[in-house]
């Protein structure tokens, strides 16, 4: 006969089995000192119709003590009908905790972040599906209408004070907070960053120039036309100003927990994410959804770049 403790083991193994796909790593690492502000960059234009932006956004590496910036970057949707919810951190109390991207049929929360290009701090502004066809807002995207035809033109009013703020809570963040909305958007299908996507984090992740401790906020690849493309034509570097002022160094003993935007990271700051609540992480989509995969997920001929 089973053992007690062997029993409940067995329990919570079939409880974590039977997690719905909806539910993945959303939280992936959390630290004390926020990220710091967003630098100011051109949209490059869109490689090709399929493709949605996805803005650049601070993460953290946790054995070099370091945020660094992944560039933001045009995707192929993964599926038909999805869009991306960006990436972002959040004040939980005595951390900054890391928010995962995702797909899905709704953009939910994302802090109220305002990436630009759409992404104001809340939903998107930049695109909407038709169909199978992705049609672009241009007048908030860098799109070629020479290339590209599923356009229109919709002014966007943003009521979002402009800054650069990158986190959400504590001090200085701002002090958005999800919608029921964006609460009901959260309980949808979702397909975490697709290989591509963590292809392109892990090409900044081991690049020193996009560390923050080297570029001082102001990175040298702040966007590029595609995913990992980062020494091809099109890729754009971080503007001389920055929302905010960038001084490395911070409380070095880590008594301040809610350092001002800036305040750069030491050792003592991060918790590993093995010590963060695991979630399991979706499939692939619906098998009766692949068509979009088969005509769009296909090596492509390299494109032309040209601004409009």
């Amino acid at each position: 006969m089973r053992s007690a403790p062997a029993v409940r083991f067995l329990c919570v193994a079939l409880m974590l089995l039977a997690m719905t796909a909806a539910s993945f790593a959303q939280i992936g690492i959390a630290i004390r000192i926020g990220p710091p502000a967003l630098p100011v960059y051109e949209q490059p234009p869109c490689p090709a119709e399929g493709y949605i932006w996805t803005p650049g956004y601070w993460a953290y590496d946790y054995d070099y003590s370091d945020y660094y910036w992944v560039p933001g970057t045009w995707v192929l949707a993964p599926q038909r009908g999805y869009f991306w919810t960006p990436a972002y951190w959040g004040w939980g109390g005595d951390r900054f905790i890391f928010h995962e991207g995702y797909w899905g049929p709704r953009v939910g929360f994302y802090g109220g972040i305002n990436y630009g290009y759409g992404y104001f701090g809340n939903g998107y502004q930049g695109g909407r599906w038709d169909h199978d066809r992705f049609f672009y807002n241009r007048s908030v995207n860098n799109v070629n209408v020479t290339n590209i035809h599923s356009v229109y033109n919709t002014m966007v009013v943003n009521n979002v004070t402009v800054n650069r703020v990158s986190y959400n809570g504590g001090n200085g963040g701002t002090n958005a907070r999800p919608t029921p909305e964006q609460e009901d958007a959260l309980r949808d299908r979702h397909i975490p960053p697709i290989a591509a996507q963590e292809e392109h984090m892990r090409a900044a992740q081991a690049d020193r120039e996009l560390r923050a401790s080297v570029n001082h906020g102001r990175p040298t690849i702040a966007a590029s036309p595609k995913p990992g493309a980062f020494r091809e034509r099109g890729v754009v570097p971080g503007r001389e100003e920055a929302g905010a002022p960038y001084h490395p160094g911070g409380n070095r003993n880590g008594a301040e927990e809610r350092g001002p935007q800036g305040n750069f990271p030491h050792s003592g700051n991060a918790v590993h994410p093995g010590y963060l609540p695991a979630h399991e992480r979706p499939g692939h989509p619906n098998p009766g959804k692949q068509s979009w995969e088969q005509k769009h997920h296909q090596p492509q001929k390299k494109p032309s770049f040209s601004m409009n």
